[in-house]
């Protein structure tokens, strides 16, 4: 079985076909990097417009690398939610003029279950599993029991993860895309310079908090710059100490979340990473380290499936297309989408 997957949820416009032996026959990935680097952040209309110009050529590209056409295709995946609006309509509305064209069934997914789902393309790995799932527009803890069952164990209340990177980034005039280069920075930083707070690290529940910290970041950057100009290793010293900081957090909640899932799953013997936060070195070195010591395997996909590709959504509609299930074509694309809208009772 072969599915086609488009996503346009940000700013990485994105066609693949994956195959039901896990493999990834075609991927294309346009990333919007340097359109958007002058504004410091995603600018949804420009993302949204260059969705709309490349999209049609990726796809041909993609079936092109196959050598296949559409008689080769079982079915045409597309992110649905949540994402920007706009870039969500670009890929829905393509994927639907293919799927009626070429009379294929069409699978609506949410792209926080293609990452989610990524680990079991990548390393054919059986349910169930804890998931911490970190990207610049999410950040969740989530029981993963099976396609389409989700228990959600802990969210961020303000700030994802990847947002508060990417905003002290700006705060240091980091250029865009900021995580990856506040990463870089810290490798020549002292993550002892700062005593920056962890916020809710001495709460019981699996919840995250960033935007006190982030103003941590901003409080110190504006006393510095009072006395002088900051200095290329000040800079270094803050990430190092950011990372440091959110790192530790990131440890604190997933210790409780692994208690939380002891009860709820005790079957569990795996913690997943997905997502864009996942290609941080640091972070991943921790959470290898946590999982060791938990008696848990650590599963992390890739790093070029870690950021958002067209792939995981393939790979999660051929799953859903195995159970028999697709969707009729009257579906909406969905700014919001969570996986499961209802925490954990405590």
């Amino acid at each position: 079985m072969r599915v086609l997957g488009i996503e346009t949820s940000c700013d990485e416009t994105a066609v693949a076909i994956v195959d039901s032996d896990r493999r990834i026959l075609a991927q294309k990935i346009l990333s919007q990097t340097a359109d958007h680097a002058p504004f410091g952040g995603v600018v949804p209309e420009i993302a949204a417009r260059a969705h709309i110009h490349h999209l049609e050529r990726l796809t041909h590209e993609a079936l092109q690398e196959c050598k296949f056409t559409m008689k080769d295709i079982d079915g045409i995946a597309v992110t649905a939610g949540p994402g920007l609006i706009g870039g969500l309509i670009v890929g829905v509305m393509t994927a639907k003029g293919i799927a009626s064209a070429a009379n294929k069934p069409c699978i609506a997914v949410n792209h926080l279950e293609g990452h989610a789902l990524t680990a079991r393309l990548t390393h054919h790995i059986a349910f169930p599993f804890l998931l911490l799932l970190v990207s610049g527009g999410h950040c969740q803890i989530l029981l993963v029991r099976g396609i389409g069952n989700y228990t959600r164990i802990g969210t961020t209340i303000d700030d994802a993860i990847g947002e508060a990177f990417d905003k002290v980034a700006k705060m240091l005039n980091i250029p865009y895309p900021g995580g990856p280069e506040v990463e870089k920075r810290a490798l020549d930083g002292n993550p002892k310079a700062f005593q920056f707070p962890r916020p809710l690290i001495d709460r019981p529940h699996c919840d995250f908090s960033l935007a006190g910290l982030k103003t941590a970041v901003l409080r110190t950057k504006q006393q510095l710059e009072e006395k002088a100009p900051l200095t290329d290793q000040q800079v270094a010293d803050i990430c190092a100490s950011f990372q440091q900081a959110v790192t530790d957090i990131i440890e604190n909640r997933l210790m409780n979340a692994i208690a939380e899932v002891k009860k709820l799953c005790p079957e569990n013997r795996r913690l997943v990473v997905s997502g864009g936060v996942a290609a941080n070195k640091a972070i991943r070195a921790t959470l290898e380290a946590l999982s060791e010591r938990n008696g848990l395997e650590f599963t992390a996909p890739p790093l070029n499936l870690c950021t958002d590709n067209a792939a995981m959504i393939a790979w999660v509609g051929l799953e859903r297309l195995q159970n028999h299930e697709a969707d009729a074509l009257d579906f909406v694309p969905r700014a919001r989408w969570p996986l499961d809208p209802k925490a954990v009772t405590r």
